[in-house]
């Protein structure tokens, strides 16, 4: 009990009462402390005191009321920013969908184009190599020194040396330098 934890004497017969009875008078005695507080409030405003409280009340209810309608009013902004931020990543996501679907096309017809490339080269190496060295040298003193190059190094070597021999000692020559020079720039261990 309360009295042995503060090391109090126990109450006697009666006493509680007489605690009940002085609690009483100490609330009697703030509730009229408190009435006197308006009554000077009001007495100094000019205002009733009932009055008072009616208009701190209104003016209570004005505050929270305009409180509220701009909480309301944050929130739909909100929700109408949650709204537009799922349309975008919506739309985000359909466009890298999209891009993701050309860059494959593309990807597949660059393939295509490579292998229709390649194969034309293979093609036209093999009519190179059908023909006589003489009658290849005629065509390629006729090209360009690079884009010969790109034929020779495809060409069979003995196709390839037969076909020099035949060409224009000038011509071999640069040829030869392109063929030589090609991975001149490529990096080494």
């Amino acid at each position: 009990m309360i009295w042995r934890r503060f090391k109090l004497a126990p109450p006697r017969a009666g006493q509680p009462a007489l605690t009940l009875i002085a609690a009483l008078f100490f609330l009697a005695g703030l509730s009229r402390l408190g009435l006197g507080v308006a009554t000077v409030i009001a007495a100094e405003t000019d205002i009733d005191p009932p009055a008072l409280t009616v208009a701190a009340t209104d003016g209570l209810l004005s505050a929270l009321q305009a409180r509220e309608a701009k909480v309301q009013a944050d929130e739909a902004e909100l929700a109408r920013q949650r709204a537009a931020l799922a349309q975008a990543q919506d739309d985000l996501r359909t466009q890298l969908a999209t891009l993701a679907a050309a860059e494959e096309r593309l990807l597949q017809t660059l393939s295509l184009t490579e292998s229709a490339a390649e194969d034309d080269v293979t093609r036209l190496v093999a009519v190179y190599e059908n023909m006589k060295p003489k009658q290849a040298a005629e065509l390629f003193s006729q090209m360009d020194v690079g884009f010969a190059a790109g034929f020779f190094i495809r060409l069979r070597p003995e196709f390839a040396g037969a076909v020099m021999a035949e060409l224009d000692p000038t011509t071999a020559y640069a040829i030869s330098a392109v063929l030589a020079g090609r991975h001149a720039n490529t990096p080494r261990q």
